[in-house]
């Protein structure tokens, strides 16, 4: 099969790195809102040089000036590959943040700190989970994490980044005042819930389990009407102590209620229990996995 021209995971990554830039740009930066990362200590900066010292230092200087030195450490530590392609997405951001700052913002909301937050996490959460999903980085307080535990592994990177965020979310309230800082974390926790749906795959089905008397008759339903594969597993009842057969099979989201008609036609008593699953790989639904890379 032929590859999407979009799967080249440093078109992918490049991508990234504009959503990024556009949170930055369009919804933190102009409302005080420091989420943390070197981006937060950019938005620090910029505020701070424009009040104090008479001139304004760009969020983009301060992103490629203070990760030059992190990724020569990790260089150091674990050679040019490990850091390859978290220099292209690095660079990417700290390009885009000098370009977009000259774009104005078409979704200007004004001081309307609760808009920015959903926009400006989304837009964020979007732009990191797809520089993760490819293997890349974006710098700052991960991998200087990842430097402080390559020297002390006994020190949790969560953790590590955690701390690190924390002290520049901190500054960032004795600077903006605590409001600020509080819509700043409901911003942290829209984009983490982001990144973590773009990382875990967006491309949602229902895994069915059945436990029937009639197994053949809606195994044979599922196969020829809906049409979808169909597993017989071994299962006992621990009750019964008795030995069955249970079925398993996983449909998209729109089959769901086709399926239990089906299952309540042939069985009205069957035991029938629906998760959902996150994403599926394989025949009839995601079958080049260079599309999600």
């Amino acid at each position: 099969m032929k590859k999407s021209y979009f799967s080249n995971p440093y078109l992918q990554i490049l991508l990234g790195t504009i959503l990024i830039a556009l949170s930055i740009n369009w919804f933190f930066a102009p409302n005080g809102l420091v989420t943390g990362g070197i981006a937060g200590i950019g938005i620090i900066l910029q505020t701070v040089s424009t009040e104090f010292l008479g001139f304004t230092i760009p969020v983009w200087v301060t992103n490629i000036v203070l990760n030059i030195p992190l990724f020569a450490i990790s260089i150091k530590q674990r050679g040019f590959n490990f850091a390859k392609r978290s220099a292209l997405a690095v660079t990417g951001v700290s390009v885009m943040l000098s370009i977009v700052e000259h774009i104005p913002n078409p979704f200007w909301v004004g001081d309307d700190l609760l808009v920015c937050c959903i926009f400006g996490g989304a837009l964020s959460g979007l732009g990191i989970g797809t520089v993760l999903r490819n293997l890349a980085s974006t710098g700052g307080t991960d991998m200087l994490a990842s430097i402080i535990r390559f020297n002390h592994p006994r020190f949790p990177i969560a953790k590590l980044m955690l701390g690190i965020d924390g002290l520049i979310l901190l500054t960032g309230l004795f600077v903006f005042g605590a409001n600020k800082a509080m819509y700043a974390i409901v911003a942290v926790f829209v984009s983490t819930r982001v990144v973590n749906n773009v990382l875990a795959g967006l491309h949602y089905a229902k895994a069915v389990f059945i436990m029937s008397s009639h197994n053949e008759q809606i195994s044979k339903a599922i196969i020829e009407k809906l049409p979808r594969g169909v597993t017989g597993l071994s299962a006992r009842g621990m009750y019964t102590k008795e030995s069955k057969e249970m079925l398993f099979a996983v449909v998209s989201q729109k089959e769901i209620t086709k399926l239990r008609t089906l299952i309540q036609e042939i069985d009205e008593k069957a035991f029938v229990v629906i998760a959902d699953v996150r994403e599926v790989l394989g025949q009839g639904f995601i079958e080049d996995y260079s599309a999600i890379m």
